[in-house]
């Protein structure tokens, strides 16, 4: 898959995506609650995305977002993590997909990449390309796969 590139300068408002009628707050995670994000991130997605979204907690401001819903984590989003100006991993618990976390996430995590003082950001190996054009403008690098991603250890 390809990487991606955004313009942090055309982003849309920081406002667009929150839940004010709903139970769903978007916000970064404490330093105390790192064992709870680290365990939603392992037994929903995977061990890999939870060490690169680790790397984060070291980081003041932390450079992650999470969704959660009545105190629960069910989404989540890192920045700034595996290499500099990324974005990414990201994802929301299955159940509440559809209900516009992802992108409340993507958006606080980028205007975090714009108040480090970044331009632009690069999403690595995105999976839903159009998602990312439609929601930040995002365009395709070319000759980008497989990127800074090409030499994964393997896990097996």
């Amino acid at each position: 898959m390809a990487d991606l590139l955004v313009p942090l300068y055309k982003l849309p408002a920081r406002s667009e995506g929150e839940f004010p009628d709903q139970n769903i707050q978007i916000r970064r995670p404490n330093t105390f609650e790192y064992s709870l994000v680290m365990e939603f991130i392992k037994n929903n997605f995977s061990q890999g995305w939870a060490d690169e979204t680790a790397a984060t907690f070291g980081r003041q401001p932390i450079s992650s977002f999470i969704a959660t819903e009545n105190g629960k984590t069910v989404g989540f989003a890192a920045f700034d993590s595996t290499h500099k100006a990324f974005f990414g991993p990201t994802g929301v618990a299955v159940s509440h997909r559809g209900k516009g976390i992802g992108k409340a996430l993507l958006i606080a995590s980028l205007w975090g990449l714009a108040d480090l003082g970044y331009a632009y950001a690069i999403i690595g190996s995105a999976g839903p390309v159009e998602f990312y054009q439609k929601t930040v403008g995002a365009i395709i690098i070319p000759d980008s796969s497989p990127g800074v991603y090409a030499n994964l250890l393997d896990r097996s």
